[in-house]
């Protein structure tokens, strides 16, 4: 079958301005009159803020606006609105609880030095396995585990996995861990909130999500969302996507994603400072903000206990995955849902329970990177299958050609395969690797197996 763009070669979008140096960024608007945006953050892990005093930081000159919890019409957002704009009870060292807005940074820095807090610290949790005691430190009032339901983790069934276990010729176990990882793009977090003078409220931020924030914002400003224009700079010669209600949205121009710009991180402060000082806002995050305080890929502990036969057929698999959430919701249950359903792997295993857990700790929030928890779930079962050839002492190929999904079969979330091309895909892996497959491995098809096999 011919096709227009698989196998070919396509210019990229934007790559012309963006080698040129023509490409416009957030940073790059440039509006007379805009003030600097900078963020008092809390020098504590954990604690309640009793008191604080901005009225220094108010009456210097050239400071046009100060805002905190007391400024923020509602305050809380995300998927589940959890995270305050700007925070009274304090989940994590370096969360925003005042802002301010000046003529310069220096200024915007001075007056940050002006305002006083009093805050009652208490003690915090920062590891995962510490959090899941009942008697751990309470990062949320409700608890240190994310609910799933009525569960504290998020379960998926297949099969009778005790009966595949008592099957098996042998039962290989790993433990798999991954650090925390920060996306690191070269543009940092960047908002410019631009008060119109018909009432609306323009917001040029980085982050490619903009229908995603768009009713969260509305409802952090308490604005109509035709009110808010949310908007990032397009190539010249790119037409304007249709807009929906008032709001008209622009391709992309962002200086790298990879997950981290698809939460909010500093457009709903900017847009507050715009509605209270009448004048266009920037904030620019530092490098060092953006290694600190941005969502991360969160840590993750991955538990695999398999029941396989001699012949190097997994019957069943017990996987038991953490993930260090940080201290809000943001995507993280979202991305658990996501390793579960996935973290069998690409093979036909009969017997699959799936225990995955979201815990809250007092360290920055995690949330989305690439791969939204699948790519660490393969790391782990990846290893894991070569753990099972050595154990067997099996060419690691022929393990995964053996438990390879084929049509017919169904995976572990019940959805029944009818396009599936793995083992071809691994024959021609091998080929361009340089690896020669013993002969039965490069007969073998994804053709429906044989019952029994």
């Amino acid at each position: 079958m011919e096709t227009k763009v698989v196998g070919e070669r396509k210019r990229r979008y934007g790559g012309l301005g963006h080698v040129t140096g023509q490409t416009r960024f957030v940073d790059d608007i440039r509006i007379p009159g805009t003030l600097v945006v900078k963020a008092l953050r809390s020098p504590v892990t954990k604690g309640t803020l009793r008191a604080i005093d901005i009225s220094a930081a108010e009456s210097l000159e050239g400071v046009a606006g100060v805002i905190t919890h007391e400024d923020v019409p509602h305050n809380a957002f995300g998927l589940i609105p959890d995270r305050p704009v700007l925070a009274e009870t304090i989940r994590y060292r370096g969360e925003p609880i005042a802002a301010v807005a000046a003529i310069d940074e220096a200024r915007a820095l001075a007056a940050l030095d002006r305002i006083e807090v009093e805050i009652e610290e208490e003690e915090p949790v920062f590891d995962p396995f510490e959090a899941m005691s009942p008697d751990a430190p309470k990062v949320r009032p409700e608890g240190n585990c994310h609910m799933f339901g009525e569960r504290p983790f998020r379960k998926v069934v297949l099969g009778d996995v005790e009966a595949g276990f008592r099957q098996a010729d042998y039962v290989v176990e790993g433990t798999y861990r991954t650090n925390s990882v920060e996306h690191a793009p070269l543009e940092t977090q960047v908002s410019l909130s631009v008060p119109e003078a018909d009432g609306r409220l323009t917001i040029h931020t980085v982050s490619p999500s903009r229908l995603f924030h768009l009713g969260m914002l509305s409802s952090i400003l308490h604005m109509d969302e035709e009110d808010v224009r949310i908007a990032s700079w397009a190539e010249k010669t790119r037409q304007d996507w249709p807009g929906v209600g008032g709001v008209r949205l622009k391709s992309d121009a962002v200086g790298g994603h990879f997950g981290g710009k698809s939460d909010i991180h500093a457009d709903h402060i900017t847009a507050l400072l715009a509605l209270k000082t009448g004048r266009p806002v920037k904030w620019r995050w530092t490098r060092e903000e953006e290694l600190l305080y941005s969502t991360h890929r969160g840590m993750w502990q991955v538990e695999i206990e398999d029941g396989v036969t001699r012949d190097g057929r997994i019957l069943a698999r017990r996987v038991k995955s953490i993930r260090d959430a940080g201290a809000y919701a943001a995507l993280n249950a979202y991305v658990v849902d996501k390793h579960c359903f996935n973290v069998s792997g690409p093979y036909f295993i009969p017997n699959v329970h799936v225990e995955g857990y979201c815990v809250y700790t007092n360290r920055p929030p995690a949330s989305s990177m690439r791969g939204f928890g699948v790519t660490p779930g393969t790391f782990a079962v990846e290893v894991q299958m070569n753990k099972i050839a050595e154990r067997l002492d099996m060419d690691p190929w022929e393990v995964r050609f053996l438990n390879a999904y084929r049509n017919g079969d169904r995976t572990a979330t019940r959805q029944h395969l009818d396009s599936v091309y793995l083992i071809e895909t691994m024959q021609a892996c091998a080929k361009k690797a340089g690896v020669m497959l013993p002969d039965g491995l490069t007969a073998m098809t994804s053709a429906p197996r044989e019952k029994g096999t």
